[in-house]
């Protein structure tokens, strides 16, 4: 496997304003999507977070694959409930 950012031993995955957590050979996964940020200094940080607890299989529609959602106002914020959701989906 590729080296990539982890959280709590999960792979973290980027591309452009969309974030994946967790591990496609599983059963589930968590997608942040970026909808907003802002300005601190020369980085941009995210404002508006998107979280959707989605099943890995590719092979559904996405509105299929999406098991839960909310949005957050910081990407602490959504992180925080999307590592709790995934646990949870992936003890049961």
């Amino acid at each position: 496997m590729a080296d990539f950012l982890t959280y709590k031993d999960k792979p973290l995955v980027r591309c452009k304003d969309e974030i994946y957590y967790g591990d496609m050979s599983e059963k589930f996964v968590v997608k942040f999507t970026i909808l907003s940020s802002k300005n601190m200094g020369d980085n941009q940080l995210p404002e508006k977070v998107k979280v959707q607890l989605m099943k890995s299989d590719i092979q559904l529609a996405d509105k299929d694959r999406i098991i839960k959602e909310t949005t957050k106002d910081s990407f602490y914020e959504a992180l925080d409930v999307g590592f709790v959701w995934l646990e949870r989906a992936l003890k049961n």
